[in-house]
């Protein structure tokens, strides 16, 4: 079996992953079962729940395509403070000259701070973006069904919780969606729209319609953990922390992933977001999680350390005041390596070529399991969900579309190798068994226009 040329992308290959991506761009506006003339539910005005950092940034996108927004918190500091970052990113980008002062005066006038829940009451669309936990959404959502007008949408910015459970309580499933932005939400270009059971097709097209309209791609979802996108991102991350208690350290698994063409390593994104990002969540489900399949507990460690990432100078690299160049730390390493050692886990050499491969397929064979469920509606929308969201390498086309390049005969022999050596994780999923045994590929599973 030949080997693939990770690293080296011709003009022509280039040249076909953009034509690709435009396709996927174009395909992803495409629902089978909600005709294009689907009469749409008016947008004239929108309530955003939660004035942190991704509720301001909601706010102001739909500012910018001059839609009035009600910003909502409930605390007046949060909400000072969040009226605030709004003014700052628009200020920044007057500076910048993307925007012009009687712009930026035009869109935060759109922009009113407010307490009261009870003010949603005039919105067409309620957009939720607080923090990320089941209760709190829902107790918001009780709140929302008593004062929202009838016929408005009650959307979720949730990035991968159960939106029927959220529904659930309240008498209107059928207007309540997911709306999942991408931090910061003003820049992003990605929407992940989220069909619930019971969400109608007018709710679906209205918010695939808004998407489009504040220069987003919006794609569609169906429930499932993570949606496409993190479902996704769950195994990259979970492979690339495996590699590193396998032999290889932090530099080495982001020089190779930055040789593939990302922008960033992971281990670099970590310490940028803040490794304690779900740090709690994590902690809490430590005790429930099965027992049956090896976990990647490492970054908790380096949290219990302090090594929070750059602000707090030490992550999975160090950083020397007012500079974000990431730099070796020989504790850091040292720790690594004795980490493995107490998991009875011999380290060894990792080649470039192997480090992509876990990295990589893992996202391919989840990609699989995401289409026979049908949670994404095509492999194209797997694609433009990751080179929109997720920084994938714009040359490589998206992870399927990489995949059938590679040729899914040698990616699934790669995936039963490493099940054979690692187990639980590496299941290969029966549709890509199943492509293989037909001698298709993704792209036939692509629906006809």
């Amino acid at each position: 079996m030949t080997s693939f040329d990770f690293f080296h992308v011709s003009d022509d290959e280039r040249a076909r992953a953009a034509a690709h991506a435009r396709m996927a761009a174009s395909e992803a506006a495409l629902i089978p079962d909600i005709p294009a003339d689907t009469p749409l539910r008016p947008v004239n005005r929108v309530a955003v729940i939660g004035a942190g950092t991704m509720g301001g940034g909601i706010a102001l996108s739909l500012a910018s395509i001059g839609i009035p927004v009600t910003l909502i918190d409930s605390s007046a500091a949060g909400l000072e403070r969040g009226l605030a970052r709004v003014k700052d990113l628009c200020a920044t980008s007057v500076q910048r000259g993307k925007l012009a002062q009687a712009e930026m005066d035009q869109r935060l006038a759109l922009i009113t701070g407010s307490l009261l829940i009870a003010d949603v009451s005039d919105a067409d669309l309620v957009i939720e973006a607080v923090f990320e936990d089941m209760g709190l959404k829902q107790d918001i959502f009780r709140q929302l069904d008593a004062h929202a007008r009838p016929g408005a949408i009650l959307a979720t910015n949730t990035s991968g919780l159960d939106v029927d459970a959220i529904a659930a309580v309240t008498r209107r499933p059928q207007d309540v969606v997911g709306a999942h932005f991408f931090s910061p939400a003003h820049v992003m270009k990605l929407l992940e729209v989220v069909r619930g059971a019971q969400t109608a097709p007018d709710v679906i097209a209205t918010l695939m319609n808004l998407g489009r309209r504040m220069g987003k791609i919006a794609v569609l979802a169906r429930i499932y953990p993570g949606f496409i996108g993190n479902a996704l991102f769950r195994n990259y991350t979970r492979e690339a922390h495996f590699l590193v208690e396998d032999g290889a350290l932090p530099h080495e698994v982001d020089e190779a992933l930055k040789k593939f063409g990302y922008a960033m390593g992971i281990f670099a994104v970590h310490d940028m977001a803040g490794n304690d990002v779900g740090y709690q969540t994590r902690k809490a489900q430590m005790a429930t999680r099965a027992t049956d399949r090896r976990w990647n507990d490492l970054i908790l460690k380096l949290c219990d350390q302090g090594r929070l990432g750059q602000k707090s100078g030490k992550g999975w690299y160090r950083y020397e005041a007012g500079d974000r160049t990431p730099r070796r730390d020989p504790e850091l390493e040292r720790f690594i390596v004795e980490e493995s050692a107490r998991m009875g886990l011999p380290r060894q050499a990792i080649d470039e070529e192997e480090l992509i491969k876990r990295c990589l397929y893992g996202m391919v064979n989840e990609g699989a399991r995401l289409l026979e469920h049908g949670i994404a509606l095509r492999p194209s929308d797997i694609d433009i969900t990751y080179l929109t969201g997720y920084g994938f390498p714009a040359h490589h086309g998206g992870p399927m579309y990489l995949a059938d390049r590679i040729g899914l005969p040698q990616v699934l022999a790669d995936i039963r190798r490493l099940h054979a050596q690692y187990g639980h994780w590496w299941q290969p999923a029966p549709l890509l068994e199943q492509l293989v045994r037909d001698g298709r590929c993704f792209a036939d599973l692509q629906p006809e226009r």
